[in-house]
């Protein structure tokens, strides 16, 4: 086994292309062969990614996946204790976003072996560099819940943030968020599709989150990253109630004028309605 210094092993996690394999990491197939064990989300779209680098991996190969990734992991960590250098790779970009990697690392923090990494592309930094919005602040949120319930909720959370926000969505659910996003921070809010980055097929679609919605009704197919502005800072009451009055002067109904500004600035409801009905 590949040996560190203090006698434990190494955890290497390793980034992979996210379409177009000429993106791979330098390191990757040096990697490859260094490792006595290769975790791969996937292991035939290993051999696949393997056959296109012209690289071996004569390294033992296991399947870490979401379906044995808690079962896969004692063991896996045991390893690295005993010396092993183990190199995670998933489907795509970087593990332990939204991939698994996450319970590895810690397991091997906790035992004291050394984790680093190969660093390589990444679907969220990419879509967030493309889509035109702002990059200083940033939050990533995966994939939101399925039910359209709880994922409503958790936009009704995210309805006061500021920074811009990254989601990885299946296609055939993108229609549902674009709609709920629109219905909870406002038909308007900036917004970005990319689809199959770094692909073919690539397509970077800008635009309210009403126009995107529009959009993604017909079917959208493909890898999916939605990015959207965040919100814009929290204002006044007095700030609130013109944002309203300059939705009803576009013909939105008064309820749906002050749930939208409510949302999107923090202001209560109630009172921010009451103003509203006051002014009137």
């Amino acid at each position: 086994m590949s040996e560190a210094a203090d006698g434990s092993g190494v955890l290497v996690l390793a980034g992979t292309p996210i379409g177009d394999v000429d993106d791979a990491p330098p390191r990757l197939v040096a990697e490859l062969a260094r490792a006595d064990v290769v975790a791969a989300e996937d292991t035939r779209r290993l051999q696949r990614l393997l056959q296109r680098l012209g690289a071996d991996a004569p390294a033992r190969v296991v399947s870490y996946f979401e379906g044995n990734e808690a079962a896969r992991t004692e063991q896996l960590a045991e390893e690295l204790a005993a010396g092993a250098r183990v190199l995670v790779v998933t489907d795509a970009g970087m593990p332990s976003v939204s991939d698994p990697g996450y319970r590895l690392v810690r397991a091997a923090i906790e035992r004291g072996v050394r984790v680093t990494a190969v660093p390589g592309p990444s679907a969220v930094l990419t879509a967030l560099a493309v889509s035109g919005l702002a990059v200083d602040r940033f939050c990533f949120e995966g994939f939101l819940p399925r039910k359209d319930g709880e994922r409503r909720r958790r936009l009704q959370g995210l309805a006061a943030e500021e920074r811009t926000m990254v989601f990885f969505e299946a296609p055939h659910r993108l229609a549902a968020f674009l709609d709920a996003a629109a219905e909870v921070w406002g038909a308007g809010r900036p917004a970005a599709v990319c689809r199959e980055l770094t692909k073919t097929y690539e397509e970077v679609r800008r635009g309210t989150l009403a126009e995107l919605a529009a959009w993604a009704a017909d079917g959208v197919r493909g890898e999916i990253t939605v990015v959207v502005a965040g919100a814009e800072p929290a204002g006044g009451p007095e700030e609130a109630l013109e944002l309203v009055r300059s939705l009803i002067a576009d013909g939105v109904r008064l309820s749906d004028a002050v749930a939208q500004v409510a949302a999107s600035t923090g202001v209560k409801r109630n009172a921010l309605y009451k103003s509203a009905l006051a002014d009137r």
